[in-house]
């Protein structure tokens, strides 16, 4: 009881009591009352502490993550410019496209809600999802799909996949949320090219300012950029797919290159997460210890050793030969990637559709390999230069090359080069090398030696046009096959040193839900991580 019943209460024993108009009377009544009154309002807060102390506290839950990387993208576009960690921090979360990947590699409608594909395969009707908007409120249509792409096909443009859209003749805007894109012959793999980072959609007004300010249609969009150290992401609280809105509402990406580092970071707490952990020679650390999640997923990550084709001596296809027959690909991943990984034969993975195993084609075999070098001219042996960029894998893969190819007599001195810059400047696009090594990230892109001025200067008609019918038929099987031959043909002539895959070495925060296992496409897509508190 208190406030204006206890007031009231009281008032009817204190007529009993006193009588009115005494001074005193009226001085104690009053001061009866707010004795009263205090008394009542102590029990309650003593009443209310001790049910507040009796239940659980109910705390908020954790909306926040910090996921850390090993490489620092150099934008933040992944329609201008290749390096996967750029896709690795915007693909899906802030970008998307008319499809999608998912974590199984399969093709999902996303901006695009559905397709149909006619006239044999040479019209592709996409029908788009309505009430999309950009991150900065102008709407998605189909006006603005046609602006993406064909700024990703344009004379001028620097999208890394290109040649993916050569094969689009014209695109007609039928209405604002129907687009049809006409097609110069059948393309097989249209709709999983459309779903990589290379192809997401873009804006008008701000797709120029997208390397370091991006706008996209993805559920977060960019708080900060402290270059050098890390990057957030907030949540895009007008995302248009209100009933998939992400759980979290911040998330940062930390660079840290250091394996050491990357390992007390992830002990310490300072990083919830790192999807691709870059030393697996500590990743056993990790094992046993409850507080922490540990996987070993499957990639697209490529391991090869270039040789620049375009010079001698690797204009001869016996030294290529050789110098494959020089190195032992298991002792490679052991030496290089502490027993992980997968050797291959050709540009492709065991997880990919239509795999070969090419691996005994040139097998280990150094006094072969050493007549083979005589054979070509160089009996004597050679010396040879490697540009290799800093990441681990590169570094500790090109010792081991180093020490094996001294055993057939080539003396290979390794180059540091900065990667991506210096690497891209120099080697992608220079082609100023002998060989380099670097891990190819995208799936399927076999296809990328058939590019006139691929930084391997690899020229073989056959290949060419067994890539080229692959991408046009429509038929699985007919695809597969020729994507077959393809690789039979990459392992025969050696225009790179085939190695291994890298899996993906993942550890983050038991609690931590929905981060990718295995990695089909580059990415660190964030849209299902929820916290299990």
């Amino acid at each position: 009881m208190c406030g204006r019943a206890a007031d009231a209460a009281f008032a009817r024993h204190s007529l009993i009591m006193f009588a009115p108009g005494d001074a005193m009377t009226i001085l104690m009544l009053t001061t009866a009352r707010h004795s009263l009154r205090f008394g009542l309002a102590a029990l309650s807060l003593a009443l209310a502490g001790h049910f507040a102390a009796a239940l659980p506290a109910i705390a908020a839950p954790k909306d926040t993550v910090v996921i850390g990387m090993g490489i620092e993208p150099t934008g933040l576009d992944p329609t201008v410019a290749a390096p996967a960690a750029i896709g690795q921090v915007t693909w899906q979360n802030v970008f998307q496209g008319l499809t999608r990947i998912d974590q199984d590699g399969k093709v999902q409608p996303q901006l695009a809600a559905g397709w149909t594909i006619a006239d044999e395969g040479r019209t592709y009707l996409f029908k788009l999802r309505e009430g999309v908007r950009f991150s900065n409120g102008v709407p998605f249509d189909a006006t603005v799909a046609k602006f993406a792409l064909d700024r990703a096909r344009g004379d001028d443009s620097t999208n890394p996949q290109k040649q993916f859209f050569s094969v689009i003749s014209d695109i007609e805007v039928r209405d604002p949320r129907t687009l049809v894109l006409h097609l110069s012959s059948p393309a097989g793999n249209l709709l999983y090219w459309l779903g990589w980072p290379s192809s997401v959609m873009v804006e008008p007004s701000s797709a120029d300012a997208n390397k370091s300010q991006p706008v996209g249609t993805g559920p977060f969009k960019l708080a900060s950029w402290r270059q050098g150290d890390r990057l957030e992401l907030v949540r895009n609280e007008d995302y248009w797919d209100a009933e998939n809105r992400p759980a979290l509402r911040t998330a940062t990406f930390r660079f840290i290159s250091d394996a050491q580092a990357q390992a007390a970071a992830v002990k310490s707490g300072d990083v919830d997460a790192f999807p691709e952990f870059g030393a697996p020679e500590l990743f056993a650390s990790f094992k046993g210890d409850p507080r922490l999640t540990t996987s070993v997923g499957d990639t697209e990550l490529k391991v090869v050793a270039g040789l620049n084709g375009r010079k001698a001596p690797f204009d001869n296809p016996k030294v290529r030969q050789a110098l494959m027959m020089a190195i032992d690909r298991q002792t490679v991943i052991e030496g290089a990637w502490s027993g992980y990984g997968t050797p291959i034969g050709s540009h492709y993975t065991p997880n990919d559709p239509g795999y070969v195993d090419t691996t005994g084609v040139y097998p280990y075999d150094p006094e072969k390999a050493k007549a083979l070098l005589a054979e070509a001219g160089y009996p004597d042996g050679l010396s040879l230069t490697i540009k290799t960029p800093q990441m681990s894998y590169a570094t500790r893969t090109s010792e081991v090359l180093q020490a094996m190819l001294a055993e057939i007599g080539v003396q290979l001195q390794i180059v540091p080069t900065e990667f991506p810059g210096k690497w891209i400047s120099e080697v992608f696009k220079g082609h100023d090398f002998d060989m380099t090594i670097v891990a190819h990230a995208e799936p399927l892109d076999i296809g990328i030696y058939a590019r006139d001025d691929y930084y391997f200067g690899y020229d073989n008609p056959a290949f060419s046009k067994a890539v080229a019918e692959a991408e046009r038929t429509t038929d699985t099987a007919a695809r597969l096959a020729l994507y077959g031959e393809a690789q039979r043909m990459l392992a025969a002539d050696v225009p790179a040193l085939y190695l291994f895959v890298m899996p993906k070495l993942g550890v983050w925060d038991a609690k931590l839900k929905g981060l990718w296992v295995n990695e089909p496409i580059p990415s660190n897509d964030l849209s299902d991580v929820t916290w299990d508190e």
